[in-house]
C-alpha cells in the first residue's frame, strides 16, 4: 500500500545537518553547495591549498573575490533563493545566521523520513486521549516542581506497546533536487509589556523590534520543499496486533484502526489551526490569517475522504505541533510547564503561550507557517 504526502506550506524535515557558511557560496541569487573533495584535489596540485584551508579554518564565510570561481565550476548542487531580495539580506546577516539547515538526504537524494510522519500521527493520537482531568492529575503529582519523566505515556501505552504501531510506514522515495528552495524565515513574537499584545520580531541576543524595524530582525535561511511537492512511500497495517491473546496480554480494550488515527490527526490539526488563527488575528498578520483560513478550508474539504489527514511536522513547527494537550491557558497545565526551565520564563499571567512563531517569508513578505502537509493513505 502507498501513501502520498503533499506539502501545503514550505516543508523542512531535516536529519540534523546544516550547511556552514564555508560549505557554500551565494552567487546569482542561489546557494551553490561546494564539492569540497573536487576542490581539494584541484588545489593539491598547486600552492593555493594552504590559503584555502586557512579560509576554511578562520573565516566566517569564503572570500568571494578569491574563491568565487568555485561557486561557478565546483558546485554539487545549486539551490535558488525563494525571492531575489534574500541574497541581499544574506549579505548583511550575522555569520551565526548563515548556517542553513538542510532536508534529510541519503546517497539517493532527499526524502521524507517515515519517523516524522509516525511522530505526527502519534502526537495526534495522544491528543485524542488526553483530557483536562489527565493534566490535573499530573499537576497534582508534582513534587517540589519536579516533573516526572514520561508523563504522557499512560495515555497511549499499555505494557510498553504504543498502539500507533498498528501502522507501519517506510521512508519516502527520493525526490528531485528542483523541489527545494532557500526560504527566509524570521521569528514573530507578542510584546505584552504595554498591556495589549503587540507584534514584534525577534533579534538574536537583543530581544525584539517593532514591525517598523522588521529589517533588523534576525533572519534564518532554510532549505525547504516548496508547496505542492509530493512524497511517495509504502505503508502497511499490521493485522497481527488484532490477535486476541496479544491484545489481552497488552491490556488493550481494542485495536485502533488506521481511520481512527486519521480522525484523531484531523482533530488535532483543527485544534492547532484554531490556535494559530487566534495568534495571527492578535498579532495583526493578515497574510497569516489568510494562510490559516486556507488550511481550515483544506481540512474541511478532506474530512469526507477516507484515510486522508492534515499534519504539521518538521523544522520550525514549534511547540503547538509537539504538545498533545493544547489548552495552555489552564492553570494546571501552566503549573506543569513552569516545571520545565526552558518554558518557565515564557509563561506570563494572561498572556498567550507560546508567544513566538517561526514565520516563512514568500515574495519578501511574512506569509505562512512551515510544515503543513496533506497525507493520503491508499489501500
Amino acid at each position: 500500500m502507498k501513501y502520498r504526502v503533499t506539502a501545503l506550506t514550505p516543508l523542512l524535515v531535516g536529519d540534523g545537518r546544516s550547511l556552514s557558511p564555508v560549505d557554500y557560496m551565494v552567487w546569482k541569487d542561489q546557494v551553490n553547495v561546494l564539492d569540497q573533495n573536487r576542490i581539494f584535489k584541484l588545489l593539491a596540485r598547486g600552492p593555493r591549498l594552504e590559503g584555502y584551508l586557512t579560509q576554511l579554518r578562520k573565516a566566517t564565510k569564503l572570500d568571494f573575490a578569491s574563491w568565487g570561481g568555485f561557486a561557478q565550476n565546483f558546485s554539487q548542487r545549486r539551490i535558488p533563493f525563494e525571492h531575489s531580495d534574500s541574497a541581499a539580506i544574506w549579505n548583511t546577516a550575522p555569520s551565526e545566521a548563515l548556517f542553513i539547515p538542510t532536508f534529510a538526504a541519503s546517497y539517493r537524494g532527499a526524502y521524507l523520513p517515515a519517523s516524522a510522519l509516525k511522530g505526527a500521527l502519534r502526537t495526534g493520537f495522544v491528543f485524542s486521549r488526553w483530557s483536562a482531568a489527565t493534566t490535573d492529575r499530573i499537576a497534582a503529582s508534582l513534587e517540589n516542581d519536579y516533573l516526572p519523566r514520561r508523563t504522557g505515556e499512560a495515555n497511549e501505552n499499555t505494557a510498553g506497546a504504543s498502539q500507533v504501531r498498528v501502522m507501519a510506514l517506510a521512508d519516502s522515495e527520493p525526490i528531485a533536487a528542483s523541489a527545494f528552495k532557500i526560504f527566509l524565515t524570521r521569528t514573530a513574537s507578542l510584546n505584552t509589556q504595554g498591556g495589549k499584545p503587540q507584534l514584534a520580531w525577534k533579534v538574536a541576543g537583543r530581544g525584539s523590534v517593532p514591525p517598523q524595524r522588521l529589517t533588523e530582525a534576525t533572519p534564518v535561511f532554510a532549505e525547504m520543499a516548496v508547496p505542492g511537492t509530493s512524497f511517495h512511500g509504502d505503508w502497511d497495517e499490521r493485522k497481527f496486533w488484532e490477535d486476541p491473546e496479544l491484545t489481552r496480554a497488552l491490556g488493550w480494550r481494542s485495536v485502533p484502526s488506521p481511520q481512527l488515527m486519521i480522525d484523531a490527526a484531523n482533530a488535532y490539526a483543527s485544534a492547532q489551526i484554531d490556535i494559530h488563527l487566534k495568534y495571527a488575528e492578535t498579532s495583526g498578520l493578515s497574510s497569516l490569517v489568510n494562510a490559516m483560513n486556507r488550511l481550515k478550508e483544506e481540512l474541511a474539504g478532506l474530512q469526507s475522504t477516507p484515510l486522508t489527514c492534515l499534519l504539521c511536522l518538521g523544522w520550525g513547527a514549534g511547540f503547538v505541533s509537539k504538545a498533545a494537550f493544547l489548552a495552555t491557558e489552564t492553570e494546571s497545565y501552566r503549573k506543569i510547564l513552569r516545571a520545565v526551565p526552558a518554558m518557565n520564563r515564557a509563561l506570563r499571567e494572561g498572556a498567550i503561550f507560546p508567544k513566538a512563531r517561526r514565520i516563512i517569508f514568500t515574495g519578501g513578505q511574512p506569509s505562512t507557517l512551515p510544515g503543513w502537509v496533506r497525507v493520503q493513505f491508499e489501500t
